[in-house]
């Protein structure tokens, strides 16, 4: 997943960039994404893979691996991320186990 297979044009990134700087899309969005992934015109690809939290799946759609710890707070939360905080076991799950879905 490095930079170089970034789809910049990915609906995902655009969606995430703007989840985690707006407060009313980041407040509850894993209780409003599909509502988001309407919004932003997500492809069925890009909408299951959030819909398992499959943050492998989308690294290899072209999400950019900034982008990919980020999909895991949007789920899990960043507060007291840490090593073995829930978002930061989910991403290791996913990406580094390379078990990919983690719902």
């Amino acid at each position: 997943m490095p930079v170089a297979d970034v789809k910049r044009e990915l609906p995902s990134n655009r969606m995430i960039f703007d989840a985690r700087r707006d407060p009313a899309k980041y407040t509850n969005f894993s209780d409003n994404y599909e509502t988001l992934m309407e919004e932003y015109g997500l492809s069925e690809e890009e909408r299951q893979a959030f819909r398992d939290i499959d943050i492998k799946r989308l690294g290899e759609l072209g999400v950019h691996p900034y982008f990919l710890p980020q999909v895991s707070r949007l789920f899990h939360g960043g507060a007291y991320n840490h090593n073995n905080s829930p978002s930061a076991q989910a991403y290791g799950k996913s990406v580094v186990e390379g078990k990919g879905k983690t719902r």
